[in-house]
């Protein structure tokens, strides 16, 4: 369950330093060399890994996502949020309170 005191759209969020990111068929992987953890983002994940490069409002990032797929606003929004407070609590993004 997503903790929404946490994570919100009004959120801006940044990529972490210090992954190992490539691509693997399309789909992005990622090693984190602080934890040594192995993460498979997908494709999708790849994409929005991309666009928090830099530091980007989650609601922003959400925009951008339905201007390129066809999605629903509610759908987009609670699986970016949930994707979001996945990484967050694996401790890969930077969030702005």
């Amino acid at each position: 369950m997503i903790d929404s005191s946490v994570v919100s759209k009004n959120n801006v969020i940044t990529q972490k330093k210090g992954n190992i990111v490539s691509d693997m068929d399309g789909e992005t992987v990622m090693l984190s060399i602080e934890k040594g953890n192995y993460y498979n983002l997908g494709i999708l994940g790849g994409v929005i890994w991309s666009l928090i490069e830099e530091p980007i409002k989650i609601d922003d990032l959400i925009g951008k996502l339905m201007s390129e797929y066809e999605v629903q606003q509610q759908e987009c929004e609670e699986e970016v949020l949930s994707f979001i407070y996945a990484l967050y609590d694996e401790d890969l993004i930077l969030l702005d309170m």
